[in-house]
């Protein structure tokens, strides 16, 4: 690994990126192969396994949202304080143990308590992860190897890579029970986990260790920041429907929810396709703000596409059209949103602290998603004209642009 600090090298036209650089793609893929194979299916499990109401099942997601995003900050912080090594390895090791409980958990208590382990463990090795895969993209770009924006579109290309597989595996295994596709999700991180005790280096050159004290303060004060924050946590927000107003619109227009695996196929297969050519146009036409106005515009789209169609009632395959409508529309704005958050965020944050503040953007959004998912689960559950939900949901992304920082 001696060679991750050496200048990106060209080959064929194409840039080369560093060993550490594809390690770290390479783990996003297998994270999401894990947890895109059991998540999906949660919902359903909490409302008729266990016996949840609407309200709790959306609290319950919410939670994990916010135990997983809204802790990033610790998580972030502690790579700053110890390198990424320990605490990836810390994460993948309580992932193991989260998905394994939940696999067996059927009081309302268990289940808590693994998805809030499950969300902890994605605390502690997702920050460490994308922040050095930010601080490695930069640190890329300087060296004339390519946008940094181009090397984390790759990341959530790899991402949804595993997000297109994950749910897959997760209907195969579902036709035995939800306790096997738990118990498989745990062994795939097992093979992370090891994997990364071997590959990982113990030191990064370039990254040096801050004290955990003395960020949280600066970061407070830091407006633009906090804006861009609140503006990813509503794009956040909205993505969160895929597990929650989506699952229940698909299981209305067809009776079960056997469609939602391939809708979620659909939706990962347009970023592994699509991201790095939409990247490419986007980034030699829109600054950033533009290109996260656009996505959540887009975004806004989506839920407007299910709100005109609820009306007419439709069942069936022409029921599932407005669905995958939405799930096009949400995938392209995610295209849009995400890279271009991460690669802003660099510009942003204190020097050293690029994992605090990497955090702090999924924290702060994770507060977000929690209260706004108890929100939709009650919204989804009011009885109100079928079009409502989705214009309020269509107004959270919309509103959002407003929040963008003015500077770049």
């Amino acid at each position: 690994m001696s060679s991750i600090t050496t200048a990106p090298r060209k080959e064929r036209g194409r840039t080369r990126l560093t060993p550490l650089l594809r390690l770290l793609i390479l783990t996003q893929l297998a994270f999401n192969l894990g947890f895109f194979a059991v998540l999906p299916f949660l919902a359903e499990h909490l409302g008729t396994a266990v016996g949840m109401a609407g309200w709790m099942v959306g609290f319950v997601l919410g939670l994990r949202t916010f135990s997983q995003q809204g802790l990033f900050v610790v998580g972030g912080a502690l790579a700053d304080r110890y390198g990424i090594r320990p605490v990836v390895l810390a994460g993948c090791a309580l992932r193991i143990a989260g998905f394994g409980w939940l696999g067996y958990a059927e009081a309302t208590w268990a289940v808590i308590g693994a998805v809030l382990l499950i969300g902890f463990a994605a605390a502690l090795f997702s920050p460490a992860v994308e922040s050095e895969v930010a601080r490695q993209a930069v640190v890329h770009e300087e060296r004339g190897g390519g946008s940094r924006t181009r090397v984390l579109a790759l990341f959530t290309v790899a991402g949804q890579a595993g997000a297109f597989v994950g749910p897959l595996l997760g209907a195969l295994l579902l036709a035995v029970d939800f306790r096997t596709v738990c118990l498989a999700g745990a062994g795939i991180f097992v093979l992370v986990l090891a994997g990364h005790a071997w590959l990982l280096p113990q030191r990064i050159p370039g990254r040096h260790r801050v004290d955990v004290k003395g960020g949280i303060p600066v970061l407070l004060r830091n407006r633009r920041f906090l804006a861009l924050a609140c503006a990813y946590g509503a794009y956040l927000l909205a993505y969160n429907q895929l597990y929650l107003a989506l699952p229940a619109e698909v299981e209305r227009v067809t009776g079960s929810q056997a469609a939602l695996a391939w809708l979620f196929a659909l939706s990962s297969l347009l970023v592994v396709t699509a991201q790095l050519p939409v990247t490419r146009w986007v980034g030699d036409r829109l600054a950033m703000r533009r290109s996260m106005a656009a996505g959540l515009l887009l975004i806004a789209a989506g839920f407007a596409v299910v709100a005109l169609a609820r009306p007419a009632g439709w069942t069936g395959t022409a029921g599932l059209l407005p669905a995958a409508g939405f799930v096009v529309l949400l995938t392209f704005g995610q295209m849009l949103v995400a890279p271009v958050a991460r690669a802003w965020v660099p510009d942003l944050a204190e020097e050293g602290r690029l994992g605090l503040y990497t955090g702090a953007l999924s924290s702060v959004s994770g507060l977000i998603v929690l209260v706004g998912s108890s929100a939709t689960g009650t919204l989804l559950d009011s009885g109100l004209p079928a079009a409502v939900p989705w214009l309020v949901l269509a107004a959270v992304p919309a509103a959002a642009v407003a929040l963008l920082p003015r500077r770049p």
